[in-house]
Order: structure tokens, then C-alpha cells, then sequence
């Protein structure tokens, strides 16, 4: 059987169907790494692409309603 470490506390999880949160060990685990992500404590590395969808006088022209 394949073995893996979580990627939270580094518990061995086995990697099957019955290891529901795989590759996570708990649901404790998988919810704790979400939230790191959602803090951006995690982040993939690249530039700030903020300035590409900053809106301009001509976006403002459009009619929403």
C-alpha cells in the first residue's frame, strides 16, 4: 500500500478510497491548511497581477443595469 505523509503534521496516511481526506490525515488538517490559504499565509510565488484589472475611465462606460 502507498504511504504518505500529511501535508499538515506529517502524520502517515495511507493512500486508498477509505482515507477519505487523503493526502491529508483528518479533517482538522485539510481545514487548517484551507485556512493558511485563505489567509494567504500560503501563496504560490509570482507577480502582483492587481495593476492588469484595475478599471479605467473607458470601463466605466458600460451600463450593468
Amino acid at each position: 500500500m502507498t504511504k504518505v505523509n500529511c501535508p499538515k503534521c506529517q502524520k502517515e496516511v495511507l493512500w486508498n478510497k477509505t482515507s477519505v481526506y487523503r493526502p491529508f490525515c483528518s479533517k482538522r488538517c485539510k481545514l487548517l491548511d484551507l485556512g493558511a490559504w485563505a489567509t494567504e499565509e500560503h501563496a504560490i510565488p509570482g507577480e502582483d497581477q492587481a495593476e492588469e484589472f484595475s478599471i479605467t475611465p473607458a470601463d466605466e462606460d458600460f451600463n450593468f443595469y
